[in-house]
């Protein structure tokens, strides 16, 4: 599809005259027109679901997650791509992302970018793109050549594919395992993607990644049980996550975090059953790094051996 012809190309009829406006008179448009974001990205819900179901797999069998994208839509894969490690525990290649021009981009245009298709497969091939691995294609337009080629690449691989584009009958859509299409309309500034198209792509990727890093264990009781303590802030954070999952003090969870050399999954477990970091660790080895299945093991384990004491003479 012709740029010009895409909704996110359009006049918004509420940007007429926008530059006669008070502050508060743009600000409201501004605000009324955002309100219509969430709205759009709960109508795809269904497919942004399909997608994290099928992605979950592949991460659990230590398979890696990338997104790929050229301007704003690739600014907002590398912030979620750089959030995966400090806030879910994760080795930073767990979750990648590459964006049109490489990191030179992020603050700055690199002419030709995002229409470099070679280039997208070089990147791609440089982290050795498998089919153990899962891909997500980020274009507001939906039709990026950079990601286009990508998608394209990632399918011949065998990757797990999904593209997330802001218009209808986007063109990365056909090359991809799972489509996400969010159609936001005009911007308030005409081809300004960086405006509601890019709040609704950074509502998906918060869903996929939040999404995918729960059912992979790392999230227990709302809070985030693999948090990486590396400044006191943090450390603060993990003595209160464990004392509010635990039951315990804060001085009481901070013995705890240590005992469990800094392992919050670590040392909750070891406060709610007894055991040692050694017996946490296994709990967690034998239960996926679920801490919810590793603490009703626990239990189990207690109840069989509670029986076994009963009917022994």
């Amino acid at each position: 599809m012709e740029l010009g012809k895409l909704a996110t190309e359009q006049a918004n009829p509420l940007s007429q005259a926008i530059e006669t406006l008070s502050v508060a008179e743009i600000t409201q448009r501004m605000n009324q027109e955002d309100q219509g974001v969430p709205l759009a990205v709960r109508q795809s819900l269904p497919e942004i679901n399909a997608f994290i179901e099928a992605l979950v797999p592949v991460m659990a069998q230590g398979g890696r997650l990338f997104y790929i994208g050229a301007g704003t839509s690739g600014r907002l894969g590398l912030l979620d791509a750089s959030e995966c490690p400090p806030t879910f525990g994760v080795a930073p290649d767990r979750v990648q992302a590459l964006m049109a021009g490489g990191l030179e981009a992020m603050t700055q245009a690199v002419e030709g970018a995002e229409d470099d298709q070679a280039a997208a497969v070089q990147d791609l091939a440089a982290l050795e793109l498998s089919a153990k691995d899962a891909l997500v294609g980020i274009a507001a337009s939906g039709r990026t050549p950079y990601v286009v080629a990508a998608l394209r690449y990632a399918k011949e691989q065998g990757a797990l594919t999904a593209s997330l584009a802001c218009v209808e009958d986007a063109e990365i859509s056909q090359w991809a395992d799972y489509p996400i299409e969010i159609p936001v309309g005009p911007e308030i500034i005409a081809g300004s993607s960086r405006l509601k198209a890019g709040t609704a792509q950074k509502l998906v990727l918060n869903m996929i990644s939040t999404t995918a890093m729960i059912q992979l264990g790392k999230v227990y009781q709302g809070y985030m049980v693999d948090v990486q303590a590396t400044n006191q802030k943090l450390i603060d954070r993990a003595h209160r996550i464990i004392a509010a999952t635990s039951g315990l003090s804060l001085e009481q969870a901070a013995t705890y975090f240590q005992a469990a050399q800094g392992q919050v999954k670590c040392a909750i477990l070891m406060a709610l059953t007894g055991c040692d970091l050694a017996g946490a660790q296994a709990l967690l080895a034998d239960n996926q790094d679920h801490i919810a299945q590793a603490i009703q093991a626990s239990q189990q384990s207690v109840n069989k051996q509670d029986q076994i004491k009963e009917v022994l003479p």
